[in-house]
């Protein structure tokens, strides 16, 4: 999995994880925040929130279009300090009248402009690391790593996010509203160590940074492939089918941040006992997460000390493990936002067992192209909330769960396992789709157009995102399990487009 990488790899893996811990830790608690602090109905929030999610994913075209002229790592420098100004800008308590309300829109769009310019073109960078043909290869499990590094940011930002949030309102004072600043002020220091890292690992990938046929390694000219105007008018043509499926797995994934947010603060038990309040300790799944590495590295191990080591680590975590289940407390109170970390979570215990499969998939020419992966992770999303439709019957709908709490009745809730299930199909369907179709876009897209093309994967994505508030709006009246239902038959027609256009699509990857 990890082997013959290049060093430059793990560097910008690594930036980008500081970069993304900062922003899950933001985007964790920011719907809640935005209904507490400025009183907003689920609708407004969650129109806010799909807005700066769209432009956050939008803006990477615009990013890309200048990276190709101006170079990549220009612009990942500038898109640091830009976002730096955005989160100092959102870490501040302003209140909740209307001068704090256009504070924070215009810091939402300093961050969303910022990692317009940094995310497209660093994962342009990483692509490029792979266009010698000793490295081609292994395109797909860099994007593989690379996609796991971002998650194992985004793993501990739920809790760091509630329990800042926690400790600035219990042990400094603030009242519930400004120790959500406390949250946002995190990104700022992930943010620091992120362009720490980028600048001390630089060496390795500089080669990578600029533009077009250009390298600034030896002053040399990198030979771009050449195509006619007719295979870059299908690779472009393909590109975009791919771009207008994906529209609506991110409409239904980022639901995390909304909708499944929502239906964990409102419908799901608020406490937890026993065996399941392990469930909710990070340092838990970070336990499992060693076990799952170590065993893959014991049975991949080509030296006794290489096993031993991966033994060793193994019976620690399982022994950590043991131990906190001996000594399981109390009943624990459980915040919403928390059940964003099982997503990356299952991210990164799953990254090498996927790899693994696809791997030996691959050596006996099985493996399936990235267009059909895409396909069948469209398939998967709609399963995921199929769980969410078993999770949700015999529910209230939202108004009156929220009338029924106000007049102090008793109200039904739903375990918070169906989450927690349905986080863990949803990340079968992101793992054969996102980390695939990144790759995809690296690989297929015109030498000249490859910041625009990695710009118009960002930009389907922007699309989904503002299509989310459709969640937004569809959680007032109407039944559970018909909100659940409109995602499942988009997926499902999505997937069926995608298999429609397989042909076409195959043909280029």
């Amino acid at each position: 999995m990890f082997e013959n990488q290049p060093k430059a790899l793990y560097a910008l893996a690594l930036a980008n994880t500081g970069e993304r811990f900062g922003y899950y830790t933001m985007i964790a608690v920011f719907s809640l925040f935005l209904r507490a602090n400025f009183g907003l109905s689920a609708d407004t929030a969650g129109l806010i929130y799909s807005i700066f999610l769209g432009l956050v994913y939008f803006l990477p075209l615009i990013g890309g279009i200048m990276a190709d002229k101006f170079g990549y790592g220009k612009m990942v420098t500038i898109g640091i300090i830009v976002m730096f100004a955005g989160y100092l800008f959102l870490s501040i308590p302003l209140g909740g009248g209307v001068t704090a309300f256009i504070a924070m829109l215009a810091a939402l769009f300093l961050i969303s402009f910022g990692t317009g310019l940094f995310k497209g073109n660093l994962q342009v960078m990483v692509g490029n690391l792979y266009d010698t043909p000793e490295l081609s290869a292994k395109r797909d499990s860099a994007f593989s790593i690379f996609y796991m590094a971002i998650n194992i940011g985004a793993l501990f930002a739920p809790t760091a996010a509630v329990r800042i949030r926690d400790w600035a309102e219990t042990s400094l004072g603030y009242s519930g509203n400004d120790a959500y600043h406390f949250s946002f002020a995190v990104a700022c220091v992930s943010l620091i160590v992120s362009m720490m890292i980028y600048y001390a690992f630089r060496s390795t990938f500089r080669h990578v940074e600029a533009g077009v046929g250009k390298s600034k390694k030896a002053n040399t000219t990198v030979v771009e492939e050449e195509l006619t105007p007719q295979q870059t008018k299908e690779r472009i043509v393909a590109l975009c089918l791919v771009f207008a499926v994906v529209i609506f797995f991110w409409m239904s994934f980022h639901q995390n941040g909304l909708t499944l947010t929502y239906f964990a603060d409102e419908f799901v038990n608020p406490k937890a006992e026993g065996v399941q309040t392990m469930e909710f300790d990070v340092i838990n799944l970070v336990m499992i997460i060693f076990m799952v590495y170590s065993s893959m590295s014991f049975f991949q191990g080509k030296t006794s000390k290489a096993k031993l080591i991966s033994a060793v680590v193994f019976l620690a975590a399982a022994g950590i493990l043991v131990y906190k289940y001996n000594n399981i407390g109390g009943p624990v109170d459980i915040s919403a936002p928390i059940f964003q970390q099982f997503n990356p979570f299952y991210v990164v215990a799953l990254t090498p067992i996927s790899m693994a499969i696809f791997g030996a998939l691959a050596a006996k020419g099985k493996e399936p192209k990235a267009p059909r992966k895409i396909a069948y992770g469209m398939i998967v999303a709609g399963s995921a909330y199929l769980l969410m439709v078993l999770a949700s019957r015999g529910l209230l709908t939202p108004n009156e769960q929220a009338a029924a709490k106000a007049a102090g009745e008793a109200v039904p809730f739903a375990s918070g396992n169906w989450l927690i299930g349905t986080y863990l199909v949803l990340t079968f369907g992101e793992l054969l789709l996102s980390p695939m179709g990144i790759s995809f876009v690296s690989k297929v897209a015109p030498p000249k157009y490859k910041g625009a093309m990695m710009g118009g994967w960002f930009v389907a994505t922007a699309i989904g995102n503002l299509l989310v508030s459709v969640g937004g709006y569809l959680w007032n009246d109407l039944p559970l399990t018909v909100v659940w239902s409109v995602f499942i038959v988009l997926c499902l027609l999505s997937a069926g487009f995608m298999f429609l256009m397989m042909k076409r699509l195959e043909k280029v990857a």
